[in-house]
């Protein structure tokens, strides 16, 4: 895009034809001779044409220095838009039953970690943020719109940062206060789980109740099964090895939560069922967002300016040196 900073200059441009008229009226000068023969074989051209021709040339050079004056400029990624977008939390259970390898060849911790990062690819224009919970609950990336730094964080995650519990309520109660002041039109957590709540002191329905107050649709999701599971362990005698233990969930608990919130449940016993979970849960609605975008300047002056004052220079020199008139 390309604008004037400053187009009242232009009526600089008004001096032109007071400066025409006055020429206009001056008297021609003239030369006498004693004779013309001395110069009745110079082959010159019209003197009439050569005035003409240098006051165009001094015309334009005026209205380029103008131009500069007026100071042209390129605008760059200037305009105001709106897109569609909602504000989700990404809630992820970090407990220790997540490293259970029923999800072959990789564990339930790799599974859901793979899936969505895969989910914040379907997303644009949606702020996302990431909370983790075992024990406790802890905010691992904000809302945003940095969907790489986002995919980083989710990497980052790993089994044992927490101390292990499962505490769904409070993992539902971080994800609320991360939304509680978002104006978005609709808000939504995606929790993801693999089995009931066992810690904090914050009750799971309790905290669904809380996220309904604020407009929070919840949505659940269960990942693996419950009963035996197996689950690796490192013998210092005969290396990586595994053992079945048990598994308990709470499915019922979780329908609940999305009931309470009007979002849905989905259970996910294999890498197929967890990513068309959250393939279905990728057509929410939108809401309007209002995306600005800050406008760059660049200055264009100089390309009118200096060879404005070039040609008044070529101007000048030519009318003192080749067509020098007499007095």
């Amino acid at each position: 895009m390309f604008h004037f900073h400053s187009p009242v200059n232009f009526l600089i441009l008004l001096i032109i034809p007071v400066w025409y008229l006055w020429v206009q009226k001056r008297k021609r000068s003239v030369i006498r001779f004693s004779s013309l023969s001395g110069i009745k074989m110079i082959n010159a051209p019209s003197p009439s044409a050569i005035r003409w021709f240098m006051q165009m040339l001094r015309l334009f050079a005026f209205a380029l220095v103008v131009t500069a004056f007026a100071r042209p400029q390129a605008v760059e990624a200037e305009r105001e838009y709106e897109t569609k977008g909602i504000d989700i939390v990404l809630a992820l259970d970090i407990s220790g039953s997540m490293l259970a390898e029923d999800f072959k060849p990789i564990n339930r911790m790799a599974v859901a970690k793979e899936e969505a990062k895969k989910f914040v690819k379907t997303r644009e224009n949606d702020r996302i943020g990431l909370i983790v919970f075992a024990r406790k609950g802890y905010t691992q990336c904000p809302l945003t719109l940095d969907y790489q730094i986002l995919n980083q964080l989710i990497d980052d995650i790993e089994i044992g940062l927490i101390k292990d519990g499962t505490a769904i309520g409070l993992g539902i109660a971080t994800a609320v206060n991360r939304l509680r002041d978002s104006t978005a039109k609709s808000k939504v957590i995606v929790l993801l789980t693999d089995g009931e709540n066992n810690a904090g002191n914050i009750d799971p329905i309790t905290a669904a109740e809380l996220a309904k107050s604020f407009g929070i649709k919840i949505y659940t999701v269960l990942i693996g099964k419950g009963g035996l599971v197996p689950f690796p362990i490192e013998d210092p005698i005969f290396g990586k090895r595994y053992v079945q233990a048990e598994v308990k969930i709470d499915e019922t608990t979780l329908k609940r939560i999305a009931d309470i919130t009007d979002g849905r449940h989905f259970a996910a016993t294999d890498p197929e069922a967890l990513a068309r979970a959250y393939k279905q849960i990728s057509q929410l609605e939108t809401s309007e967002v209002k995306v600005k975008e800050y406008s760059s300047f660049r200055e264009l002056y100089h390309l009118f300016l200096i060879p404005g004052i070039l040609i008044l220079l070529c101007e000048i020199m030519l009318t003192n040196t080749i067509f020098l008139k007499l007095p």
